[in-house]
């Protein structure tokens, strides 16, 4: 054996052994992680029935609805008469609420009107007289109170990471000492926080279920935790109780495992009635979705209310309480739509729970696992080096169709979802391995980038990407990356008070200074447009940190730019304040233009976005705005919120902030001028306008320089005036550019 085929098999069996380390979960490789996500989408999509369900139906509150009823929130007693029409006129089975009711419905007026009987009219006997007969007919959520005891109603209630809590929760399904040993631990999903119901109508309600979707690391929704632990007791899911209550309220049989490594015991499994719902490690029952649309019937909540619907339409239905209105719909990414409605998310687990269709890992998944990565890597990665091309392209062609094929008759005929992305990831690394190996390959391929890309990036990044030319190239693509967009403030005043060459000299060190300060952070220089600077982070080079990167070096710019002060000063240039817009997000990057030019640049909305937020700094008087994207990504800096605003060409909310500086290195006067800012703009979004304008009147007087400050209080002063509607969340929407 040559030393070049020793090496290739070393190498080929270092691969085996990292992907034997990623399937014994010793660590993971988050990019394999992704694979197997998309992997399990993609067998998903092709196995969905993509046919009605006519057991669950969709109780639309649409816009049909909203212009029929008003506006949401209805009041209680119009909810009272759709559940008494429900079972009443239409006889449905059971009734879910994919919404929560914290808070007691005061648009009756009875509390006015008990105020005023306890003031003005406190001795008149005919005031007390009718309203206590009035009484009844206005307590409107006591009337809907009183209509969800007679039936079987399931109301919904929000359990999450935060501290707040609202209403109250309903009684935990079961409790953490029913499940054995106290020394045994669970995996869950922890609660320390809640918004449940209020107390008259959870006590009346069958059941309730929590609505918390739970997210992979790519913010898919795949499953949804059946139960979560809130304090000592574990909460079921919304289309648990309504199943439950569905087959008569019966109890769920907890099938618990002992541990067998340390004291991590497990729940693979929960019993209703005769339904078995197979659990993931952490208690989350993966959603069946039937298809991407049209796999649930939607009826218009109006229809209902006023009776218009056939009579039979709805007899023996699990019912769902959903939205569809623009504004009230409540969007999640999914494997089979990127928005894909909420509440169909607990239909198809009503669905695949009664249809006995749950996905689920076999409890022997990482023995299978291990296993393959063995019996497949061990023989290819000693095995390839020694075979010729087209032998080795037919090996690896009929594993990988024997595999997939056993993956998929595994997914089809057992419903159990099999690791797929590892070995196949290996099979396609043990390959590549071998078909690129060769000096002279490299070689030219280095060569080749050095040629492509010398005249883009800079040379260090060259010379780095040189390393491995396989993995670059000039095609366009879309990648998640981050872009900057500067400006320098008053140019053409700044312009127009200098000559020609003086003009020059200023920009030539002006854009110097910046141009090094971004390359120093690995940032892509894209243009030069005028004064301005566009630049990026994330290609051609990879860079898994592109927002933090690019975040420092809009920080360093900013220092910089103050830096350079005394030189400008002994020049006779003015001092230069810049902008700096800063977003992160897919984007589409490649060699782009004409035939008569080109360039290596980025497209996209998200840089568009930034563009935009480099605009707003002037308006809000700051030096750098940036999106939610960036304050997600780089973590680890101070940020303060500056507004949620609809910048020119959108309609869609954005909140955007301004980066103060690192954890540890802001100081605390600033942390507490921060602190106090937040709470007047709390103040100002809950349309509270004097104790936000009292927050921002001493801001203001703190820094009466401040433009920030400054915008806000005359906002308030115009919302005062004109106030907008209640539903209100303070969005500003931007004409500028």
């Amino acid at each position: 054996m040559s030393l070049n085929t020793l090496f290739r098999v070393g190498a080929g069996l270092a691969i085996v052994l990292v992907f034997l380390f990623h399937e014994a979960e010793w660590f993971q490789i988050r990019f394999v992680q992704q694979l197997e996500l998309w992997a399990y989408d993609a067998r998903l999509r092709v196995f969905m029935p993509n046919t009605l369900d006519p057991r669950v139906v969709i109780l639309d509150i649409d816009e049909n609805s909203l212009n029929a009823e008003g506006r949401w929130p209805w009041s209680r007693n119009k909810l009272a008469q759709m559940i008494r029409q429900l079972f009443e006129r239409y006889h449905v089975k059971v009734v879910g609420f994919d919404v929560a009711f914290a808070e007691p419905d005061p648009s009756s007026g009875l509390s006015s009107l008990d105020q005023i009987s306890k003031a003005e009219l406190s001795g008149n006997t005919e005031y007390q007289a009718w309203l206590q007969k009035a009484r009844a007919s206005l307590d409107y959520d006591q009337l809907f109170a009183d209509e969800i005891s007679k039936y079987p109603v399931v109301l919904g209630f929000f359990l999450g990471g935060k501290t707040d809590k609202a209403g109250v929760l309903p009684l935990p399904t079961f409790q953490e000492k029913a499940l054995g040993d106290p020394k045994w631990e669970f995996m869950h999903n922890l609660a320390t926080g809640y918004s449940g119901n209020i107390p008259l109508l959870q006590k009346q309600a069958a059941a309730a279920g929590h609505l918390y979707p739970s997210l992979d690391f790519d913010g898919v929704t795949r499953r949804v935790p059946m139960f979560m632990k809130y304090g000592e007791g574990y909460y079921e899911a919304l289309s648990f109780a309504v199943t439950r209550t569905f087959l008569g309220n019966v109890p769920a049989k907890i099938n618990v495992r002992p541990p067998s490594v340390k004291n991590l015991a497990t729940i693979p499994s929960v019993d209703i009635g005769n339904l078995h719902i197979p659990l993931d490690e952490r208690m989350s029952a993966l959603v069946p979705y039937r298809g991407a649309s049209g796999v649930f019937r939607y009826v218009s909540a109006t229809d209902v209310i006023r009776g218009t619907l056939p009579a039979d339409e709805l007899k023996d239905k699990i019912i769902i309480v959903g939205t569809s209105a623009q504004g009230l719909l409540d969007l999640r990414s999914t494997p089979v739509r990127e928005d894909f409605p909420g509440v169909e998310v607990h239909a198809n687990l009503i669905s695949g729970f009664l249809d006995q269709k749950i996905m689920h890992k076999p409890d022997l998944v990482l023995a299978i696992s291990v296993l393959t990565i063995l019996l497949i890597g061990v023989p290819f990665a000693i095995l390839l080096p020694r075979l010729s091309a087209t032998v080795s392209t037919a090996s690896i062609a009929i594993v990988f169709v024997v595999v997939v094929c056993i993956n998929l008759y595994a997914w089809k005929m057992q419903e159990y979802v099999l690791n797929i992305s590892a070995p196949v990831t290996m099979l396609l690394m043990l390959y590549l391995l071998n078909m690129a190996w060769g000096f002279f390959m490299e070689t030219r391929s280095r060569r080749l980038i050095s040629g492509l890309f010398g005249t883009y990036v800079p040379k260090e990044l060259v010379a780095e990407m040189s390393k491995n030319p396989e993995e670059y190239s000039m095609r366009g693509e879309a990648r998640d990356m981050t872009v900057l967009f500067s400006d320098v403030r008053d140019f053409t005043s700044i312009s127009e008070g200098l000559t020609p060459e003086g003009l020059r000299d200023m920009m030539n060190t002006y854009l110097s200074e910046m141009t090094e300060v971004i390359q120093q952070s690995r940032g892509t220089i894209d243009k030069y447009i005028g004064d301005a600077i566009m630049a990026f982070w994330g290609a051609p080079l990879n860079d898994p940190e592109h927002a933090i990167h690019a975040l420092e070096s809009a920080l360093a710019m900013q220092k910089k730019i103050r830096g350079l002060d005394t030189t400008f000063v002994k020049n006779g240039w003015p001092p230069l304040n810049i902008g700096v817009g800063l977003n992160c997000g897919t984007m589409n990057v490649g060699d782009m233009g004409s035939k008569f030019r080109r360039a290596y640049t980025v497209m996209g909305d998200a840089v568009n976005i930034a563009s935009r937020l480099e605009g707003l700094t002037k308006e809000y008087g700051v030096g750098i705005l940036v999106s939610e994207n960036i304050v997600n990504a780089a973590q680890g800096f101070v940020y303060r919120e500056i507004d949620l605003v609809a910048v020119k060409g959108r309609t869609a909310g954005i909140p955007i902030y301004e980066p103060i500086g690192r954890v540890g290195e802001v100081g605390e006067t600033t942390l507490t001028e921060i602190d106090k800012y937040h709470k007047a703009l709390e103040w100002y979004r809950k349309q509270r306008w004097n104790e936000a304008e009292e927050g921002m009147k001493t801001l203001r007087y703190a820094a009466p320089e401040n433009k920030l400050y400054k915008l806000y209080l005359k906002r308030i002063a115009e919302y005062r005036a004109s106030p907008p509607p209640p539903d209100w969340k303070g969005l500003w929407a931007w004409t500028t550019k």
